[in-house]
């Protein structure tokens, strides 16, 4: 399993969110974000149009995900050092690991992160 975990400010926008997937070079087989961002239509078209599932991730299971990246401002906000690998992580499941910190999209508005669970 390869999830694409995401964060990303209110004015993004679809071009912002690919930006930062193609930045990861990964093929992800799902997406991941906060619940409280699932509901945007510019996470719902990617999803759609890469024919994935979406995967919400509750925000008190942010926190609980070990990230590579520390932003200060993110972890006032939402308890994690970053959005992106925290959903990517808690979506992927037990024994997930982050193939490498989150990139940030070239208009600097999303991030994405992959994680990575070896199914058994």
């Amino acid at each position: 399993m390869i999830v694409a975990g995401f964060g990303f400010r209110q004015t993004a926008t679809l071009a912002s969110l690919q930006s930062a997937l193609a930045a990861t070079k990964a093929a992800p087989t799902a997406l991941a974000a906060p619940h409280d961002k699932c509901a945007a239509s510019i996470l719902i078209n990617l999803a759609n149009s890469m024919n994935l599932p979406l995967i919400p991730v509750r925000a008190e299971d942010l926190s609980k995900a070990e990230t590579l990246t520390r932003s200060t401002r993110v972890m006032e906000e939402r308890g994690t050092g970053s959005v992106a690998e925290a959903a990517a992580l808690v979506a992927a499941g037990p024994g997930a690991r982050l193939q490498a910190p989150r990139c940030v999209s070239q208009d600097r508005l999303a991030t994405c992160a992959i994680a990575e669970r070896k199914m058994p």
